[in-house]
């Protein structure tokens, strides 16, 4: 029987809302950054998990021959043990991807601090609201 679980885990998506204000971005590209460190994390334990079960069946196909059982048995948990390093692959491109995006978030993040943080500052401290953007362009 097969210990695969559904996964109940966190990284659901998570609503922006339309919300553009300037600590709101920056909560958005905070978790953003912060979702992908988990999956990478999960990912890189995936990854060992597929690399240790396509080393057993290939360890298991070998026992299999030496038994001397039919041969399409070997065969069979050869391709298992084939698909499991090729799945392998793919999850660790996956993972680079990942670790990819969450470094990109965080650059986002500083980016977006640097060129909108002091305006931010300005319209926070004072009384008056300010025009909704587009509101001097007519």
């Amino acid at each position: 029987m097969s210990d695969l679980e559904p996964y109940t885990g966190g990284g659901a998506a998570v609503s922006t809302e339309g919300d553009n204000r300037y600590k709101a971005v920056q909560a958005n590209l905070r978790r953003l950054g912060q979702a992908m460190d988990m999956a990478s994390v999960e990912l890189e334990a995936l990854l060992r998990g597929m690399r240790v079960n396509a080393q057993r069946a290939e360890g298991l196909a070998v026992a299999i021959a030496n038994a001397e059982l039919d041969r399409k048995f070997v065969e069979m948990t050869n391709q298992v043990s084939v698909a499991l390093g090729g799945a392998a692959v793919a999850v660790r491109k996956l993972h680079e991807t990942a670790q990819e995006v969450s470094g990109l978030a965080d650059d986002t993040r500083r980016t977006h601090a640097r060129l909108y943080e002091g305006l931010d500052d300005i319209r926070s401290s004072r009384k008056e609201r300010t025009p909704k953007p587009g509101f001097f362009a007519h």
